[in-house]
């Protein structure tokens, strides 16, 4: 069986690559329950980051949990709640 590299996936060193830094408020930033987000995915910030096939996808956030906050996305025809960190989230205007 072939061996897995986990979901960073292994021989990705441009995928994602970012020039841009993270500052502190990008890290901290709040939502309110019911606002629409994108999951953008920063990679350099590994905290709370979602899988990679999330990238791009539109949700709702239902709630918080510690300090990351519970989306709801379509896949497919499913709905999926996945937990993610603020600095992978971008507001809908």
């Amino acid at each position: 069986m072939k061996r897995s590299h986990g979901k960073m996936m292994g021989k990705t060193r441009n995928l994602g690559r970012h020039k841009k830094r993270l500052t502190i408020n990008d890290i901290m930033k709040t939502f309110e329950t019911g606002e629409k987000v994108v999951v953008k995915i920063q990679s350099n910030y590994h905290k709370g980051m979602p899988h990679p096939r999330y990238h791009g996808n539109t949700g709702m956030i239902k709630g918080a949990q510690g300090k990351s906050y519970i989306v709801e996305i379509k896949d497919g025809k499913k709905k999926k709640e996945i937990i993610v960190s603020p600095a992978h989230l971008k507001r809908i205007e």
